[in-house]
């Protein structure tokens, strides 16, 4: 199948090795400037994908982001944020990546041309029609990605991607495609750059919209965040502050009896009744 993949398009920019510093970093920022209007244009494609992985995901089941290279290592940091921020289980948004845990910090030579070992790592996790797989790739062709989708497809699993190429084999593999369509890159083919940015847009919606669903978030708080550090912990005594209308010494007590603040919360109310 041929298709224009606009991500390895030629940059509409030239010479940039005689650019000045500011040229560099003015033209970079301009390119940024029309990555969220691109994001815009698929706010429907990602709520055809949120609305199912919510139901999914309040019925038990999981989120899998699956991808390589700089796409699967935002697929892992999206997931990763997940639990800190909102207090859910580490295995209720799993990123995974061609060629393991070490392809994280360095590339893994043709890990991402794998037409088998996608499935594998699903499998490594007991993948089931309960989980949603999100494939995420900017090209749209990567083998790894596609032939792990095409097996959640034969066997009932919920699957989306996030890609930036229109008609690409993902796109099409994906029963809820989100296709962001954001053009030649500044560096040609640097897909890192304007991709990479309209990937993780897109991923802080998917996981952040599923989590205020279901019911992570109070008000505009996140009252389920783990309070792992001192600013943390700093938060967690301001947000009972205003939701409660206490001194912070109560707060700070609270928080210590009741390890977070939605438990402090339920806690400081029941008490009051």
């Amino acid at each position: 199948m041929n298709f224009t993949k606009t991500t390895e398009q030629d940059s509409n920019y030239n010479h940039l090795d005689k650019m000045s510093i500011n040229e560099l970093l003015t033209n970079i920022n301009n390119e940024d400037k029309t990555v969220a209007q691109a994001v815009e244009k698929a706010i429907p494609n990602i709520e055809n994908l949120v609305t199912p992985a919510v139901s999914k995901l309040r019925d038990g089941g999981r989120l899998f982001y699956i991808g390589a290279g700089t796409s699967g290592r935002l697929g892992i940091l999206d997931a990763s944020e997940c639990p800190p921020t909102f207090g859910v289980p580490f295995d209720l948004v799993i990123g995974l990546i061609a060629g393991g845990d070490i392809a994280i910090r360095k590339a893994v030579e043709n890990a991402e041309d794998s037409k088998t070992q996608g499935w594998k790592d699903l499998q490594d996790y007991d993948i089931s029609d309960k989980d949603v797989v999100v494939g995420i790739a900017a090209s749209g062709t990567t083998p790894y990605v596609i032939s792990a989708l095409e097996k959640c497809n034969e066997n009932g699993i919920i699957t989306g991607c996030i890609t930036c190429n229109d008609a690409s084999p993902l796109a099409l593999t994906a029963k809820y495609p989100i296709v962001v369509v954001v053009g030649p890159e500044f560096v040609t083919g640097s897909s890192r750059m304007k991709a990479g940015t309209a990937q993780k847009m897109v991923l802080n919606m998917i996981t952040t919209t599923i989590m205020i669903q279901l019911g992570k978030v109070k008000g505009n708080k996140m009252i389920d965040m783990q309070l792992s550090n001192n600013k943390l912990v700093d938060r967690g005594h301001k947000m009972l502050m205003k939701e409660l209308n206490i001194e912070r010494p109560v707060a700070e007590t609270l928080i210590k009896k009741y390890g977070n603040v939605r438990n402090a919360i339920n806690n400081y109310l029941l008490e009051k009744e």
